[in-house]
């Protein structure tokens, strides 16, 4: 099987290597917006099938199998994307200080078959808990630029955050392997029964 990563987040590619020798990357050009109000574990699971469908229905993907993923913090059922600015960053940080938030992947793999669209997708959720943050150490985390890139404004790879976590460690840095594992042995047995 050839394999496309539908991403070209570095902590994705890094994760996925763990799993799948060679696969190419091909960046999803998927339009994100939503019209509706999705819970948050709905709308990974919406926008992993659309990034991982966009790039299989492309002429260059035709017997090739895709992976797309979508990942989001949320806290108390809402919805923390990416980060506007650092004030956005810092209001995030804010909220999320001491708190119990949920982060939610949504992973789709997606291939042709026969000139027709197949797919396979699963969300996890893992439960994150927080340290409490003084107003120094947001503001050090924000001068540093990472949480710019990122879901909820941070990566739980920087360190000094994360109090403890319930679920898999993966899922936050942004592509739960224990479902990517279940999900990629779905699509090889699929594949095979052709």
């Amino acid at each position: 099987m050839e394999w496309i990563l539908a991403s070209a987040s570095p902590r994705r590619k890094e994760l996925l290597a763990e799993l799948i020798k060679d696969f190419s990357i091909v960046p999803s050009q998927a339009d994100e917006s939503v019209d509706e109000n999705p819970s948050a574990k709905k709308l990974v699971k919406i926008l992993a099938e659309r990034k991982a469908t966009e790039v299989a229905l492309r002429s260059e993907s035709v017997g090739k199998t895709v992976l797309g993923s979508d990942t989001v913090v949320a806290l108390c059922g809402k919805v923390l994307g990416k980060p506007r600015d650092e004030a956005d960053a810092a209001r995030m940080l804010r909220a999320l200080s001491g708190r119990k938030h949920a982060v939610y992947t949504g992973v789709c793999i997606a291939w042709t078959e026969k000139g027709k669209l197949r797919s396979i997708c699963g969300v996890a959720k893992t439960d994150v808990y927080f340290n409490a943050l003084t107003e120094e150490q947001i503001a050090d985390y924000i001068a540093s630029g990472s949480p710019m890139d990122k879901a909820g404004a941070y990566g739980i790879q920087d360190g000094g955050l994360v109090e403890k976590i319930k679920g898999s460690f993966s899922n936050v840095v942004g592509l739960p392997l224990e479902l990517c594992k279940k999900l990629i042995k779905r699509a090889k047995n699929r594949v095979k029964t052709r």
